[in-house]
């Protein structure tokens, strides 16, 4: 995958728009994970006026070890929050799983590096979704099965609600692009432990190639 030319936070593009916001103030959402997000967030709005969704990134990563990093592109710790999204209308994971409107938290986790998943992601970087009222510890570090099982509820399948991660270009201006596969990819930059800018790019509307 790539990503068309980065825009600025609030300018417009053809594509589409990201706009600042303020603190969430969803109840769902516990007081510590507010605590750990980045005042300001991020409104995503699509090509035709749709405002696809809302994101508030976290403040500062935790440095967290990697086991398997073979085919992995972020040095996210596995489970690490990552930010709170919210979807103002139902919409789908990359997997073309049903979500209901509402707001998840975005934990990383790497698919597994095996047959049943070859060819699913060009890399093995996700975000799974999981609804803000399972998720109140921002700092837990879950064990894999214990995260697909919370992410299981967004989804309410036997498969957890993941949103792909893809390749970043350099830069952390907050944006909205369209890229080849006509994935809506959402692009920023996080904080790491060290005080160092990540940027990111998620795809925030767009499923895998079936």
């Amino acid at each position: 995958m790539c990503l068309v030319t980065l825009f600025s936070a609030s300018s417009a593009a053809q594509t589409g728009k990201v706009d600042p916001i303020g603190p969430p103030s969803d109840a769902s959402i516990s007081d510590a994970v507010k605590k750990a997000l980045d005042s300001k967030g991020y409104r995503v709005t699509l090509d035709d006026g749709t405002v696809t969704c809302e994101i508030w990134l976290r403040k500062s990563l935790p440095a967290q070890p990697k086991k398997d990093t073979e085919g992995a592109i972020y040095p996210l710790g596995e489970s690490s929050l990552v930010g709170v999204i919210s979807f103002p209308q139902a919409t789908t994971d990359y997997r073309g799983q049903a979500i209901k409107p509402g707001t998840y938290t975005l934990r990383y986790e790497m698919i597994p590096n095996d047959g049943n998943h070859l060819g699913v992601a060009p890399n093995r970087d996700f975000l799974l979704l999981v609804p803000a009222s399972s998720d109140a510890d921002p700092d837990v570090v879950l064990k894999f099965q214990d995260l697909l099982d919370l992410s299981r509820k967004a989804t309410g399948t036997r498969h957890p609600g993941p949103l792909s991660l893809v390749q970043a270009k350099s830069g952390t201006a907050a944006s909205i692009s369209k890229d080849e596969e006509d994935h809506w990819v959402f692009s920023a930059g996080l904080k790491t432990a060290s005080g160092e800018d990540l940027p990111i790019a998620l795809v925030v509307k767009g499923t895998a190639p079936q």
